[in-house]
């Protein structure tokens, strides 16, 4: 038996096409019976009971933060000519901040101080000067500019160090590089949107009652505990001297 070629395209054609509805079928079936009632359950919640027991909490949030690492060259006049560094440190930091318009000042102090060598490294002496700083460190905001209040919080991440501190080219002054890195937050009212669900009878709570007691006599050596185990049941202990036994 042999089938044309015009057979076998119109048996193809007829088997796509045949499998196109089934597929088609499926896809309706799948969508009238699960899609359909998902969306109608979605609307009927959204406009009944479960708006009625949402709530609106008005709470302080952050709302903008700011981070700015500087690197700051400052130069020292020491009272001798130095002839060489022998270290530097940086001690005592303190800052505070503040909101101006969209940033955020942070106004701080620090003291440097360099042990170094004179007179052709015959003595030595250490030199101290407090560093006065202001950064403007820009804020960002997670939701848009907003206004806001002055509630500002600051984080020191880096404190003021010494990464770098070499004589200057004229030999009569230090030059010291320091590093600090602060982190700004701003504080403000924000909106949170909470379900409530009313409980129309009392929680059960499994709670065990736990007891003790313990008693002492004169004419005897012997004491007695009770405790619980962990299925509820109290057990007796109880202990004596074994030539000292109650009557």
């Amino acid at each position: 038996m042999f089938i044309s070629m015009g057979e076998c395209s119109r048996y193809s054609s007829h088997l796509s096409k045949r499998v196109v509805e089934e597929s088609f079928n499926s896809l309706k079936y799948m969508f009238t019976q699960w899609a359909l009632p998902a969306y109608d359950g979605v609307k009927r919640v959204e406009g009944g009971i479960a708006l009625k027991r949402l709530r609106q909490i008005v709470t302080k949030a952050v709302v903008a933060k700011g981070k700015k690492r500087t690197e700051e060259r400052v130069t020292l006049s020491p009272t001798n000519k130095p002839t060489s560094i022998l270290g530097c440190w940086v001690i005592n930091h303190t800052c505070s901040a503040k909101r101006v318009g969209k940033f955020v000042e942070v106004t701080g102090k620090f003291d440097v101080n360099v042990w170094y060598a004179y007179s052709n490294h015959s003595k030595t002496a250490v030199f101290s000067e407090t560093i006065h700083y202001k950064d403007k460190v820009k804020l960002h905001y997670r939701e848009g500019e907003i206004s806001v209040g002055d509630d500002v919080r600051v984080r020191v991440i880096q404190e003021p160090n010494c990464i770098e501190a070499v004589i200057s080219s004229c030999g009569t002054k230090f030059e010291i590089v320091v590093e600090r890195e602060v982190v700004v937050e701003v504080m403000g009212e924000t909106t949170i949107c909470i379900s409530v669900h009313p409980l129309d009878y009392e929680e059960d709570w499994s709670l065990n009652d736990e007891s003790s007691s313990s008693s002492s006599s004169s004419s005897s050596s012997s004491s007695s505990s009770s405790s619980s185990d962990g299925e509820g049941r109290y057990v007796l202990e109880s202990s004596s001297f074994p030539d000292e036994r109650p009557r």
